[in-house]
């Protein structure tokens, strides 16, 4: 113990700076906020599910409800129940034991729904695509509107998948404003 203090005692504290975070797409956030605004007319709520992922892009999403993005501030929050979903996030290659929920959580989704693949095992069925156990990509048994490929994809990357999917569900309501 007292090697280890002696040792602490005669370490200088380091002369580097602290790294600067990349705040870019801060300047985005207004932006972000007033189209989810404008295309939903309140906030965006998302179901995320995990189809059979190694967990890496929930630790990603997770970093999205952080202080640092701090999505609840632009309009967007994550929801326990499909049935109050606009979104469906799925990760993961979707497994056997998965299908079922998978397409069980689509269905409880209301109309007009989204779903966007996140990760390159939900976009392409990535390392794990050619297992047994495995159903393949999100699309193999789902329409998919929007892809976010990465492994994982950053919490950037994320927030452009979603503004994008929000933006898809702009041009749908138009659509269905136009045909009755």
């Amino acid at each position: 113990m007292w090697q280890l203090i002696r040792r602490f005692a005669r370490t200088d504290f380091p002369d580097e700076q602290a790294p600067q975070a990349e705040a870019s797409w801060r300047h985005e956030t207004q932006q972000i906020q007033q189209s989810i605004l404008d295309l939903m007319g309140r906030a965006l709520c998302i179901r995320q599910i995990d189809a059979g992922s190694c967990n890496g892009c929930e630790l990603e999403i997770h970093a999205l409800n952080n202080p640092y993005y701090n999505i609840e501030s632009l309009g967007i929050k994550f929801v326990a129940s499909p049935r109050h979903a606009d979104l469906l996030l799925v990760t993961g290659p979707v497994t056997l034991n998965m299908r079922a929920a998978v397409l069980a959580a689509y269905d409880a989704t209301p109309h007009p729904k989204l779903v966007v693949a996140t990760g390159e095992c939900a976009c392409t069925g990535g390392l794990f695509g050619e297992s047994y156990a495995v159903c393949g990509p999100l699309s193999s048994i789902l329409p998919v509107d929007v892809t976010i490929p990465g492994c994982p994809p950053s919490p950037v990357d994320l927030l452009r998948g979603i503004l994008a999917a929000c933006q898809l569900r702009g041009v749908t309501q138009e659509r269905t404003r136009i045909d009755s």
